[in-house]
């Protein structure tokens, strides 16, 4: 999301279901700035998310994950594998309606702020 200044935000949201809990929202923020040379999360910051995730939630956490290029690269396969605590599925190429992540960002107001 960019907000007509030089800076852009990504954003990595995982919603937290566990039964008989109260469900969470769980994120991470990423700024670049025009000329950064990756723009979003790296596959080594999507990592570290899903760890203090993990260690935030204290037991075994089941991903289902988009089609983005960086959740499905090798070296993000690599990072998965590692992580005996960790299962992914992995939803079809394009189905933001099977993401209730996605279905709330629509309505995000962090759309309409401009960013300092």
């Amino acid at each position: 999301m960019t907000s007509g200044h030089d800076t852009r935000v990504s954003l990595a949201a995982l919603i937290a279901i566990r039964p008989g809990h109260q469900a969470r929202l769980i994120f991470r923020t990423h700024r670049a700035r025009r000329g950064d040379k990756r723009k979003g999360f790296t596959e080594q910051d999507y990592a570290r998310f899903l760890d203090a995730a993990h260690q935030q939630l204290g037991g075994p956490v089941v991903l289902i994950w988009d089609g983005l290029n960086t959740h499905t690269s090798r070296a993000m396969r690599e990072l998965i594998a590692a992580r005996d605590w960790l299962t992914v599925f992995q939803l079809p190429a394009y189905a933001p309606e099977l993401n209730p992540v996605e279905m709330g960002l629509p309505q995000c107001e962090l759309r309409r702020f401009p960013l300092a």
